[in-house]
């Protein structure tokens, strides 16, 4: 499988192009019997784009194949995380402590619905039903900072100074965003520092991070890349990441310094 393709897309895919062959359809035939155009069919074919919401009930009672492709369908609406970072997930959800590093949008666990939905409608070849389901993944997310038990994990939270002034989002989303860092502040286990212009080129903009401490295991590590991320446990992987969080801490404004340039930027560069 080609990094990045979604397993359930390319299953999704592959199923497809096997019984059209089988019935020795075109895909303009098998489009015109169900209602898609050929094209459509030509790109989830090549996984190009998700299969159209529906088409899956459609192929199901056009081959007689009853809840087969409709599965793989509800499957991949079911599941709202990109698939890269399907695996670090369950990891977030029990972590100990999260430790994280930003050097160009707010940590995903800290985003506003608004700034959210300008991050993932980028997305490229998504549907408007994907990025609500992206959305909606993030958001429920969120809910592992305020679970009761086992008791919520403390967050350690970095962010380069272009995260408050990069305009990923129109002025009012960005605006609410960081006012919304602030509130985050004051959760008891919540720790949001910048990382400012100052530090010049500092190790962290060769890439984002997680790492999420557990209990009773060594730490995982969600690294950012171009694909999308990557999950590593290898221990000297863990232990690099690990300094390079030490070191950018370092770098950062202490907790009120923060707060400050925070509510700086939101009102004189947001306004």
């Amino acid at each position: 499988m080609a990094p990045g393709r979604d397993p359930d897309r390319a299953l999704f895919a592959d199923e497809l192009r096997a019984v059209r062959k089988q019935a020795n359809l075109s895909r303009d035939e098998l489009g015109a019997r169900v209602g898609y155009s050929g094209a459509t069919i030509g790109m989830v074919e090549a996984g190009h784009r998700a299969p159209p919401r529906g088409i899956g009930r459609r192929l199901d009672e056009e081959f007689k194949l009853p809840g087969t492709f409709e599965r793989i369908e509800a499957r991949l609406r079911g599941i709202p995380f990109a698939t890269q970072f399907r695996p670090f997930e369950p990891y977030e959800q029990t972590a100990r402590s999260l430790r994280t590093f930003e050097h160009s949008l707010v940590p995903g666990l800290l985003q506003t619905e608004d700034y959210a939905r300008s991050v993932l409608q980028t997305k490229p070849n998504s549907t408007p039903d994907e990025i609500d389901g992206l959305v909606a993944g993030r958001l429920t997310r969120q809910s592992v900072l305020e679970r009761d038990d086992p008791p919520a994990p403390l967050l350690w939270a970095l962010v380069d100074e272009g995260v408050l002034t990069r305009p990923v989002a129109d002025p009012p989303v960005m605006r609410d965003q960081i006012k919304h860092l602030l509130h985050m502040t004051e959760m008891p286990n919540v720790t949001i520092q910048v990382v400012p212009y100052s530090a010049r080129g500092h190790s962290g903009l060769l890439g984002a991070f997680v790492i999420a401490d557990q209990d009773d295991s060594p730490g995982i590590v969600f690294i950012e890349d171009v694909l999308g991320g990557r999950v590593a446990e290898e221990p000297d992987v863990v232990a690099e990441v690990t300094l390079r969080f030490d070191s950018l801490r370092s770098d950062a404004l202490p907790k009120g310094a923060s707060r400050e340039l925070m509510g700086s930027v939101a009102e004189e560069r947001w306004t």
